[in-house]
């Protein structure tokens, strides 16, 4: 017999996923059942929490450019998970989990069940699609409009439940998947009014956001045709390293925003404009962008803020078919940045004395091993370079220290990311606070075999939060010294080769120089 839980399996894999991330439990066998029927065609990996196996769903999607799964229990399972999907919802990520649930004849009874929840399906539905399988032969079905809502339009998360009965029961053959037809066209009859804006424009500044990944071809041709400075968001660092347009700094700094108050022109592209990139600092001296061109996928975030261009479109689609309307001119865009590189790397002293130190750390990892994929955390290395960091490599800096901003984030993305790219090495940022937060990722690292490096910047505690309690006068400051774990001891019961360093650039950068095999801990003595 071919059950619900085999050809929900077969299904994803059809539909080009490759790997599972999940810890089993009894309203899952099921599920794991189909895994074991599919062999090599399916790679199960195993965090060591639900939170984590979201997390690596998240940075395999990242780095892969296609969505992996993550199978988790009903209740707490899928509780834990909640976390990574809203995660990734927030920046976009496209992800699927599919979890249990509980006999289908005790569902809203308050029976005490084992992992009940009142309403599992309502509490995920706050936050993303979310599928109810009571139908084995529409399980094809419920497939299909999972995928659309993860990838069609702007890319976010879905969710599929089974109850622990209906796994079992048995499923005839699923169609074939249906090609989603949800395309956004071009809008052709604005293109040409579109290009007569930019090219009649005399200073064009571009601000590229996340909806720009994969496309980082067609917006260096348009960049170099309109001759605009690009200003990226943390989500589309790498986009253009060391290119002579390229402004890898924040909207939040001042001497950014300069360069945007004194354009003519805005163009932006698949950036959602939210604090976190455009006003971190809260202070609300963000520059007028209603006079914008904005092209996003999403019709709901072209309707949050005003735009006198508002375009609904594919950014790569649409780069590429405006490019070749646009006359090129001398906009003295290189000029205007390297102007604003410089301003922008020297403001960060004026910020916080710390921050150029903290930046020469993370310039130090990158220029030590050239291309790697560098997965953040909350900590303040990472902060400093998401205000300027250029990275080498198109999608290889992400981190969840803007948006939703979930501390834990980088061990578990870090995971994925490996995964997603073979013999890549990955680097996990993370401070020894957040460590805390997912400390078992680490042999979830080991048991796969991957390269990465797990840099622990160690100020013994929440130092960001302390400076904002202190910024704020509140004395005594409270709850930010939560003891360190001794990171060789750590690293020894993790079976990983372990090395501390000084803060400096120098002596990390021969650490990092050093022949890899596997994961690796290091930890740097913050000042």
């Amino acid at each position: 017999m071919t059950t619900v839980g085999i050809r929900l399996v077969e299904g994803l894999i059809a539909r080009g996923i490759d790997t599972v991330f999940g810890i089993p439990g009894v309203h899952t066998i099921e599920l794991y059942r189909g895994l074991a029927a599919a062999g090599d065609k399916i790679r199960h990996v195993t965090p060591r929490h639900e939170q984590g196996a979201g997390f690596m769903a998240d940075g395999y999607a990242r780095v892969a450019g296609k969505p992996a799964a993550a199978f988790v229990i009903t209740g707490p399972g899928l509780t834990n998970t909640l976390t990574a999907m809203a995660q990734a919802k927030a920046d976009s990520v496209p992800m699927l989990v599919v979890s249990g649930l509980g006999r289908s004849d005790t569902l809203g009874k308050g029976l005490g069940r084992l992992h009940e929840l009142p309403d599992q399906g309502a509490m995920v539905a706050s936050l993303c699609h979310t599928e109810t399988v009571t139908d084995p032969k529409k399980l094809g079905e419920v497939l299909d409009r999972a995928f659309a809502a993860m990838t069609a339009g702007r890319p976010g998360p879905a969710h599929i439940q089974i109850s622990t009965n209906m796994m079992a029961q048995p499923c005839p053959e699923l169609p074939p998947p249906v090609v989603s037809g949800s395309a956004v066209p071009l809008p052709l009859g604005r293109l040409r009014g579109i290009a007569t804006t930019l090219n009649e424009a005399e200073k064009i500044v571009i601000l590229a956001g996340g909806g720009t990944r994969g496309a980082e071809t067609a917006l260096q041709k348009l960049a170099e045709s309109i001759d605009a400075p690009v200003i990226q968001t943390v989500n589309a660092r790498g986009a253009m390293f060391g290119h002579r347009l390229t402004v890898p700094a924040s909207p939040s700094l001042a001497s950014v925003r300069k360069l945007i108050a004194e354009a003519d022109q805005i163009l932006a592209i698949g950036t959602e404009l939210g604090p976190t990139d455009y006003d971190m600092y809260v202070n609300g001296k963000v520059p007028d962008l209603s006079g914008m061109i904005r092209i996003d996928i999403c019709a709901d975030q072209l309707a949050r803020h005003p735009a006198k261009m508002p375009i609904k479109a594919d950014a790569g689609a649409m780069m590429a078919a405006l490019m070749p309307m646009t006359i090129r001119a001398n906009r003295e865009g290189a000029e205007r940045a390297e102007a604003t590189r410089q301003a922008a790397r020297a403001e960060l002293a004026s910020l916080n004395d710390l921050m150029p130190a903290q930046l020469d750390m993370v310039e130090a990892i990158r220029n030590a091993m050239p291309r790697a994929i560098i997965v953040g955390d909350s900590t303040q290395p990472v902060y400093a370079a998401n205000l300027y960091y250029d990275h080498d490599r198109p999608g290889g800096w992400f981190n969840a220290a803007t948006g939703y901003g979930a501390l834990g984030y980088g061990p578990g993305a870090a995971v994925g990311a490996a995964i997603a790219a073979p013999g890549v090495p990955v680097v996990c940022l993370i401070g020894d606070g957040g460590l805390q937060f997912s400390p078992g990722e680490l042999r979830t690292a080991l048991d796969e075999k991957l390269p990465i490096t797990f840099i622990v910047w160690n100020n013994s505690g929440f130092r960001e939060i302390a400076d904002a309690m202190r910024q704020a006068k509140v004395s005594p400051i409270l709850g930010c010294d939560p003891s360190p774990l001794d990171m060789e001891h750590f690293a020894m019961a993790c079976d990983l080769p372990f090395a501390r360093v000084a803060q400096d650039p120098a002596e990390l950068a021969e650490i990092l120089d050093t022949p890899q095999d596997g994961p690796r801990l290091l930890e740097v003595q913050a000042r």
